[in-house]
């Protein structure tokens, strides 16, 4: 027996999540497990989430005569350790050499990066934060994360840790499904 869209719009955040009655369990009958309120509110959240977070780093970057988006964050996150050889930046972030080579020519461009050869191997590059520009990229990426570390500090460590569990699961899943 399929399920209706009015069927499982009923079913309540509570039943999806304790896997009890409405679409979120089995039915009487054995069916197969039906899409659940949970997964379809989700659904609905990710997105603005998603977009409210693009939003939030845009309001915290500063003016640079080149855009600079989600992925220039994802990259001077992964410098503020220190310095970084750029197949290791690609590999960290799943993203191809090209992809990254092009983020940190923005960044280059736009003053925040330097980039020299590796004295050991000098067909390897490392990337390091511009020593001046190191507290405006820090205003920027703490900017970025406000609103999400606020969200995260009303949560408990343990509330904290499933909601880091499941959203790496999602993200494993959702790369598997690419795969195929």
């Amino acid at each position: 027996m399929v399920k209706r869209r009015t069927e499982v719009s009923r079913t309540t955040a509570g039943d999806a999540a304790t896997g009890t009655g409405g679409a979120g369990g089995p039915g009487a009958a054995g069916e197969p497990r039906q899409h659940s309120a949970t997964c379809l509110r989700l659904m609905q959240l990710l997105p603005r989430v998603a977009r409210g977070m693009r939003r939030s780093q845009d309001l915290a970057a500063p003016p640079a005569a080149t855009p600079l988006g989600p992925r220039h964050v994802a990259v001077l996150e992964q410098l503020r350790d220190g310095p970084v050889i750029v197949g290791t930046l690609a590999a960290r972030l799943g993203l191809t050499m090209s992809t990254v080579s092009g983020v940190l020519a923005d960044l280059d461009r736009a003053g925040y990066i330097t980039r020299e050869a590796d004295a050991g191997d000098r067909r390897r590059t490392i990337v390091r934060i511009e020593a001046g520009k190191r507290c405006q990229i820090d205003a920027w990426l703490d900017g970025a994360a406000a609103p999400l570390a606020r969200v995260l500090d009303q949560l408990a460590p343990a509330e904290q840790a499933a909601f880091l569990k499941a959203m790496d699961l999602l993200e494993n899943e959702l790369r598997a499904g690419d795969a195929t």
